[in-house]
Order: structure tokens, then sequence, then C-alpha cells
């Protein structure tokens, strides 16, 4: 019988399955891509009844269809999300625990399943969901110092950023590669010392938020701003994670970062006010394509000729 690991490739999905195959090995199939490419469900191989699979961080909505013929195919599912889900499937061969709070991660949702055995690892999957404020909650009983918990943050942010982009060509580092050399790991702080890969991703996290920051505002609404950055590879590698950085520096106002696609459109990403985060993904899902949770969500094409409507809607939302 076989065994899937299907995980969002950001630092939730990432660090959901380090904690659970630490505290459960399993040879396993593994499946991921970038950061939108959430329907990953229909990506799994041929199977066959007896077979089963875990799925981390990727919406149960946008899985539906293949998840109800896996289900039905007779494989047993373990579903751990923190995504908008819609009515669950009443199955004996699904077992589901989703929770869309807006304080909520993958990574924590893991973390209760296996009672806090490799807590760290949620800790660095919370900061790199921008749950701040979570994250430095989850670390206060571990003991660890300010300098720690801001590597941490780092970690999580980078870990983060190596997801974000439209095709896997512009990856760094392909989630399954990254997931295999986390692996070896059960201590963050040793990973971030002997791993080149974090440095590698680092250091281009770094540079691509420095062109970032160079950017201005293309509308700045009451409530909101919006920004359009150029057509470069850097820039859709660097779109969630620009966004996560307006909204921490200016927790007040939403945030939304578009950078253009290959469909003569545009990729959105949405962060709400930090002082009050819900309703991005109500507003994400507006428009086809669109989705992700209460404080961080984003549109995968919106056409050119919606753009008014899109900021219409998000400054009814947010101003």
């Amino acid at each position: 019988m076989t065994h899937f690991d299907v995980f969002n490739g950001d630092a939730d999905g990432l660090c959901a399955l380090h904690q659970l195959r630490l505290v459960t090995p399993k040879d396993a199939v593994l499946v991921s891509g970038v950061k939108r490419d959430i329907a990953l469900l229909q990506r799994v191989p041929r199977t066959q009844a007896g077979d089963s699979v875990t799925v981390l961080d990727l919406s149960l909505a946008v899985n539906l269809p293949a998840l109800l013929s896996l289900l039905e195919a007779g494989l047993r599912v373990e579903y751990f999300d923190h995504h908008f889900a819609g009515d669950l499937p009443d199955h004996p061969n699904l077992t589901a625990m989703i929770d869309p709070s807006p304080d909520t991660c993958t990574g924590i949702l893991v973390d209760r399943h296996v009672g806090g055995r490799y807590r760290i690892w949620a800790v660095v999957a919370a900061y790199g969901d921008n749950l701040t404020r979570v994250a430095d909650d989850l670390a206060k009983p571990l003991g660890l110092s300010a300098p720690q918990r801001e590597d941490l943050r780092e970690l999580g942010a980078t870990l983060a950023y190596n997801a974000y982009a439209d095709v896997e060509t512009d990856l760094i580092v392909h989630p399954v590669a990254l997931y295999r050399t986390l692996a070896h790991h059960t201590d963050p702080f040793e990973f971030m010392r002997a791993e080149p890969v974090y440095r590698r991703i680092s250091e281009c996290r770094r540079d691509d938020l420095r062109m970032a920051h160079l950017e201005e505002p293309e509308l700045a609404l009451p409530g909101a701003t919006v920004y359009v950055l150029p057509d470069e590879s850097w820039s859709r590698r660097v779109r969630g994670s620009f966004a996560n950085e307006l909204a921490n520096r200016t927790p007040d106002l939403a945030h939304a970062v578009l950078t253009h696609n290959a469909r003569q459109g545009y990729t959105v990403s949405v962060r709400t006010p930090l002082v009050k985060a819900t309703g991005a993904d109500a507003l994400c899902r507006k428009f086809p394509t669109g989705g992700g949770r209460v404080g961080a969500a984003g549109i995968n094409h919106l056409p050119k000729e919606r753009l008014p409507e899109f900021v219409r809607e998000l400054d009814r939302a947010f101003s």
C-alpha cells in the first residue's frame, strides 16, 4: 500500500508535515508545488483501495472533487487545514481537522494533534503565516530568548518566501526538495546553521524585498494601499512576503499587492489590517480563482478589466 503526503509548499505546509513525520515517520510519495497551486489532490498519481493520503494546508473546498474521488476509491484521507472549507463530506474514510479561525494555522493544528512534541516547528509555521503575536505566545513556554524568537521569525518568513512564485521555474528550491532537507533536522537552529539552501533563499528574499520597497503604491485608499509591481520574476516571488511586510509596517491598513501574470492579467495578494484580521477570503472569493484565509488571501488571475471592480470591493471591505 502507498501513502501520499500532499502539502502546501509554504512555511506552514512544510512545518506541519515536518512535525507530523517527526512523530509518525512514513515512507511517502510527496506532492507539492508553488504556494498558489493548491488544487494538489488531483495530482495524486494512480491509487488503489487501501492507499492513504495526508493533506496539509490546502483548502478542502478547492480540492473537494478530487477528495471525493479518492474517498470513493477506498483511500483513507487525513486532512489538516485552516482555510475556508465549505461543507465537509460525511465519509468514514475521512478524518478532518479544520479550523479557519484567524489565530491559527495548519502547523498549530498539527501541534495540537501530536501533543506539542515538536512545538518549536509550530512556532516557525505561525511566524511564516505572519501570525506574529500567536507565534510569540506559542514560543513563551519554550523559554526562547528574544534573539532566538527573531531567528525563528526569519526562518518562517524565509520558508514562506520560497513558495511564492506563479510557476515552478521561478522557485529557488522546489518545496519537495526543501522538505527532504528539512526532514534531517529536529532543531530549526541547526537547520539554519548547517544548510546552504537556507542562506541561499534568505539572501534572495532580502534582495527581492529591497527592490519591492523602492516601489510606490499605485493607489492609496482610505483603508488600503494597492501596489502593482513590475513584470519581473523577483516581483512574482516577493509578492506575498512584501504584502506581509506592508501589513506589519502599517497594521491599521489593508494591503493588496498585484503582479502581472502570463494570462495578461494580475495575480493578487491581499492582507487585512492586522488590528482586525478578517475579510480577506470573502473579498477574494468574489472573483474567480480567489480564496485563502480570513487574514491573508489572494486571486490567482484577475483580468485587467476587472481591476477597477477589485479596487472598489477592496475599498468597500476595508474603508
